[in-house]
């Protein structure tokens, strides 16, 4: 039961539902606790990234991620 309310917290969030409906749906008192169930998405947090580098005056390129090399 505490996955799916998890996953229902990601998936308001996702659909750009806003906080104070989703510490409604979600049954939270607290807004902290809401916090929790409805963590960022990568993409989201990826493309706000690319929009700071895309305002950078020394026009660095995009955000570079690194991978540990298999082996």
């Amino acid at each position: 039961m505490h996955d799916l309310k998890h996953t229902f917290g990601r998936r308001l969030r996702s659909a750009r539902v806003s906080f104070e409906d989703r510490q409604d749906l979600l049954g939270h008192k607290s807004g902290r606790i809401t916090t929790r169930y409805s963590a960022a998405e990568l993409a989201n947090l990826i493309a706000a990234a690319e929009k700071a580098c895309a305002q950078n005056p020394h026009k660095l390129p995009p955000t570079t991620w690194l991978r540990r090399k298999a082996g």
